[in-house]
This record gives C-alpha cells, sequence and structure tokens, in this order.
C-alpha cells in the first residue's frame, strides 16, 4: 500500500594589489603602465597625471567602488608619496572593506604628516577603535579636546572609549567633568548610570537618575528608567514603588503595568497578575508589537504545558479588542489556535489577518499548511494560485500547489507545479526530499514510470531512510513485478523505521506475495490485520483475500474478497475474482 505526505575579502596589502586585480588586467598591461608612470619626467605632466588619478579614484569612492578607488589612490602614491589627504583617504577606504590593520597604518601615516588636520586625528582615533587600541584612540581625543575645548563629542567619546578600555573610574571622571561643562543631559546621566551598574553601585545610578527627575519632574520615563534600574538588581520593592508611584500618574501606563503584573505573577497572586496584564492588554495605545513579543512565549510554552493554552488565547483575545484592524493581531491568535491544532479557528484568524493585510507570505504559507493537514485540496488549490502569483521567489508557493493538484488528481498541473519548484531550489533538503517524493506519485499516476523511478531516487538521495518513500517507490515496483528484490528490501527498511505501521506491513506481505512467498506474506499481512483501521481498509482486505487463494483457501479468500467490496473496493478486477472464484492477476 501507498502512503500520501503532503507536509513536508578584500585586504591585500597594497605592495601586492596589483596581483589582487591581476583577474581584470593583464600583468604585462599593467606593468607598461606602471613603466610609463615613473617614466614621467615633466613636472607638469606628473602633476596632470596625479591629479587624474587623484580625481579618478575620489569618483570611485563617490560610486561605492571602493576596490577600483584603493587600487586608484594607490596609484597615485607611487607618483606622489606626500599628499597626507590620500593616506587619509586610503584608511577610510580600508575601514570600509573591513581591513583594521591597513587602516590604521595608512591613518597613522596621515596623521603624523599633518598633526594639525583634526580630521586625520579622527580617522586615526576610529582606526584605533577598530582595531581595539581602546586607550590609545582615547588619548587621540583627549588631545583633540585640548585643542578643540567647545567640541562635547570629543570629551564624551573618550570617555566612551576608556569605558571599552575597562577604564570606568577614569570614564566616569571625564562625564562627570563634562556635565560640569553641559548641566545635566540625559546621554551623559544614562552613561554614567550604565557605568556605575557595572561597578555593582547601585544606589549611585539610581542618584543619577534622580537627577533627570528633580529636573524634570513630569517626565515619567525618566521614574520607569529609575525603576528598571532597580528591577535588574531585584530590589523588587523599590521598583515596584515607582512603578505605583506612575500609575497614580499615569493609570493606564502599560510598561508599569506590566511590571507590576510580573511582580503579582512571582509572588503566585495569580488575581493580581491579571488585573494588571488585562488593564495593559486593553490599552489600544500600548504597542502591538509588545504584546505580541509578551504573548510568543505561550506558543512554547503550549508544547509542555497545555494549561497555558487559555491564558494565551485570552491575551490574545485583548489585543484584538484593543487593535481590531491590526493584521498582526488576528495572525497571533490563529498561530495560538495551531499551535493547539485547533486547525478551523486558526483558518479562520489566518484568512481575517490576510483580509486585512495581504502582503505577509508567512501568513499565507501557514493557511496553506493547515490546508495541506487538513487535505482540503480545492482551498489549498486557490489559496496556492494567488501565492504564486504575489510571492513567485516562493518556493513553498508552487510546492502546496502541486500538493493541492496531485490531491485532485490533476496529475499534469501537479508535475508542472512541482518541476517549477526543483527550478527553484530551498536551502532545506527536507523540501526537496517532499517535492521528488511527491513527483513520483505524480509520474505514477499518469503511468510515466522511468521518472516515477527516478524522481523516487532522488528523493532517497536527499532522505535514505524516508520510510514513505521507501514504502510508495516499493509498492508501485511490486504493482509492476519489477525488480522485486529490491522493493522487498526497500519495504523492509520502512519497516525498521516504523515497525508497527499496518500500511508498511501490508505493503511488505504484497510484495512478498508477488515474489510467490505465499506463506511469509500471510504471516505479514495478519499482523497487519491487527490494526483496527486495517480491517476497514479495502486494499488490505483484498491483499489477504489474494494470498488465501494462493494458499489454497478458496472459501476464505471469496470471504475477504467480499468485505472489500463491502468496504468501498469496485475496482473490476475484484468483481471478476468474486463471481468466477478466482484469482485475477491484472
Amino acid at each position: 500500500m501507498r502512503v500520501l505526505r503532503t507536509l513536508i575579502g578584500l585586504g591585500c596589502a597594497l605592495v601586492l594589489w596589483s596581483a589582487c586585480s591581476s583577474q581584470k588586467y593583464p600583468a604585462a598591461r599593467k606593468a607598461r603602465a606602471a613603466n610609463s608612470a615613473y617614466a614621467i619626467k615633466d613636472p607638469t605632466l606628473l602633476q596632470q597625471r596625479s591629479d587624474s588619478l587623484f580625481f579618478a579614484a575620489q569618483r570611485s569612492k563617490m560610486l561605492g567602488d571602493y576596490k577600483t578607488a584603493i587600487t586608484q589612490f594607490s596609484d597615485y602614491l607611487r607618483l606622489n608619496r606626500q599628499n597626507p589627504t590620500v593616506y587619509y583617504e586610503l584608511a577610510r577606504l580600508f575601514m570600509e572593506v573591513n581591513n583594521p590593520a591597513y587602516a590604521l597604518g595608512f591613518a597613522r601615516r596621515a596623521a603624523n604628516m599633518d598633526t594639525t588636520n583634526r580630521w586625520f586625528q579622527l580617522a586615526l582615533a576610529d582606526a584605533m577603535g577598530i582595531n581595539n587600541q581602546f586607550d590609545s584612540a582615547a588619548a587621540v581625543y583627549a588631545r583633540l579636546s585640548r585643542q578643540y575645548p567647545e567640541s562635547e563629542d570629543y570629551m564624551f567619546n573618550k570617555a566612551m572609549l576608556l569605558s571599552k578600555a575597562g577604564k570606568i573610574d577614569d570614564a566616569l571622571a571625564v562625564l562627570n567633568q563634562l556635565e560640569e561643562k553641559t548641566g545635566v543631559v540625559e546621554e551623559l546621566t544614562y552613561q554614567k548610570q550604565r557605568l556605575l551598574l557595572k561597578q555593582s553601585k547601585v544606589e549611585e545610578a539610581a542618584n543619577e537618575i534622580r537627577k533627570l527627575i528633580n529636573q524634570s519632574p513630569q517626565e515619567l520615563r525618566y521614574y520607569q528608567l529609575l525603576a528598571e534600574v532597580y528591577d535588574a538588581n531585584d530590589r523588587v520593592e523599590e521598583a515596584s514603588a515607582i512603578y505605583k508611584s506612575i500609575l497614580s500618574r499615569d493609570s493606564t501606563n502599560a510598561r508599569s503595568l506590566i511590571a507590576l503584573a510580573n511582580y503579582a505573577k512571582q509572588r503566585g497572586d495569580s488575581a493580581v497578575y491579571w488585573q494588571y496584564l488585562t488593564k495593559a492588554f486593553s490599552n489600544p495605545d500600548y504597542s502591538i508589537d509588545e504584546k505580541v513579543a509578551f504573548v510568543y512565549p505561550y506558543l512554547q510554552m503550549l508544547q509542555i504545558d497545555s494549561t497555558k493554552l487559555h491564558e494565551g488565547l485570552q491575551l490574545t483575545h485583548l489585543v484584538i479588542q484593543a487593535h481590531p484592524a491590526e493584521a498582526k493581531a488576528y495572525a497571533l491568535q490563529a498561530d495560538m489556535y495551531s499551535q493547539a491544532d485547533m486547525l478551523d479557528s486558526a483558518l479562520d484568524n489566518y484568512n481575517r489577518a490576510i483580509s486585512l493585510d495581504s502582503t505577509r507570505f508567512s501568513v499565507w504559507y501557514q493557511l496553506m499548511w493547515i490546508y495541506s493537514r487538513k487535505e482540503a485540496p480545492a482551498e489549498l488549490l486557490k489559496a496556492s494560485k494567488i501565492v504564486t502569483a504575489r510571492f513567485p521567489e516562493e518556493f513553498m508557493g508552487f510546492y502546496f500547489q502541486g500538493v493541492a493538484a496531485y490531491l485532485l488528481q490533476q496529475y499534469p498541473d501537479a508535475i508542472g507545479s512541482l518541476k517549477h519548484a526543483l527550478t527553484m531550489g530551498t536551502a532545506d533538503k527536507r523540501f526537496m526530499g517532499d517535492v521528488y517524493s511527491l513527483l513520483g506519485d505524480s509520474y505514477h499516476a499518469v503511468g510515466q514510470h522511468q521518472q516515477s523511478d527516478s524522481s523516487y531516487e532522488r528523493a532517497l538521495m536527499i532522505r535514505p531512510d524516508d520510510a514513505v518513500v521507501l514504502n510508495n517507490y516499493s509498492y508501485y515496483l511490486s504493482m509492476r513485478s519489477e525488480q522485486l528484490e529490491k522493493a522487498e528490501e526497500m519495504s523492509r527498511r520502512s519497516l525498521e523505521l516504523q515497525p508497527e505501521s499496518a500500511t508498511y506491513m501490508d505493503t511488505y506481505a504484497w510484495i512478498l506475495f508477488r515474489m510467490g512467498k505465499y506463506e511469509q506474506a500471510r504471516e505479514w499481512i495478519e499482523k497487519a490485520l491487527q490494526d483496527p483501521d486495517a480491517q476497514k481498509d479495502p486494499s488490505v482486505l483484498e491483499h489477504y483475500g489474494d494470498i488465501l487463494f494462493n494458499l489454497k483457501d478458496v472459501a476464505k479468500a471469496l470471504e475477504y474478497w467480499q468485505r472489500a467490496r463491502e468496504k468501498g473496493a469496485s475496482s473490476v478486477g475484484l468483481a471478476r475474482k468474486i463471481a468466477e472464484k478466482r484469482y485475477i492477476d491484472l
């Protein structure tokens, strides 16, 4: 018996740059160019050639062709090594192509040649930074801040580099010095409290945030930041008091409600937990993206705790109530239903999501997947046709279109869709195996046995232990009485992989029958018939009758042929077997 499965660098040294470019320019041509450049004696011509290379390099840089720009600036340096701007440009270009060592070398040269140019110094600091020389980079910014005391950014950058170097006290000292100049500024305060927390100085960090609160007492965001400082350091009592203070000013503040809900959950107070949580989720001003992020872990929890379904669905209902026009609200609820295997409810919500926003392939994918699981080929074909038209680059649209066409017995259309899917390819070999497997089924259905066998062979190359392919391939070979030894081996392997499958037992019994091994065939099909579903399967019942007849038990064979007809078998061959009371091999 066969089974249908529907689921499923740049960085060369400057002196070696010509070698890196040799594929683009023949060596002989480059050598002639270099020799002609060195041969220029006229200062005017030399200046013209240098200027030409400089502007060409700038143009290449503006076009984003950094490799060519590096080559052109390098050629410039063969003519003139006294221009610090070119070293600066090369430093910046090597940063763009992620070659930090070369960037630093050229930046040092530019900065040493002209110590008064702040841009050269900034390039040097940047190059030191990407080479993890944070102390040295901080020293460059220290010099710049002395030269340009009006620039606060230089002091700030110095502090950030000192913190990266692990010199937290020095960094804090610089930030305090800068604060004396600027007054209390949010970014400075944030960085100071961050560094203080690194030193586990929680109260000092909190005091920094209080400076912002004292300066702008109506700004609830600062209270939120202060509460988060305490929360991150397990000081729940202080954090909780601040969150409640925020709610006294803004009773719908979602972040405070969520935080207090979590505290209630931690202490086992589910009533208060849901009180705070439902109030937060009912607030349409609370970002739907944050709500989705809060609910999403429930999808993972459902795999190990089914009791989370009720909670998760409660939250998704609240999200929909607060955001009735948001497609992602319905998609979230659909995901929850799908995870709980409540497919009809999932379909309803995915369709609602698509009616609001049809541009999300992920939602269409879930829709097609559910239709395939429900074996609803007409709906699957309709959805997959829309997907292949709107998302022609998506492999799965054509795969599911092939599945739908196969289930509707539109075999040429199935073959066409599946072959198109193969031309697209996919990074996941599992799906390629599914395509070849279904192609094998489709080719068999139209009698193209060579193509069918070839498709199964390709599927087994990808997944040699695919029990479905092993079963189907071996069954179809046995129906044609071809390569029965190979069919027997594949069928036996499918049973090793899934020893409880009555379907695979039936296939194995049928192959043994075709090989003339009637007693062994009887043993295996009787094992299959121990399964209640197999006792209702007309194909299995007819096979048993065939085996019994060839074991000379004609009366019992006739009994099982008649049972097969009663269960829905209606083949001409079966009718003749019953009428003529003999086995007929058609």
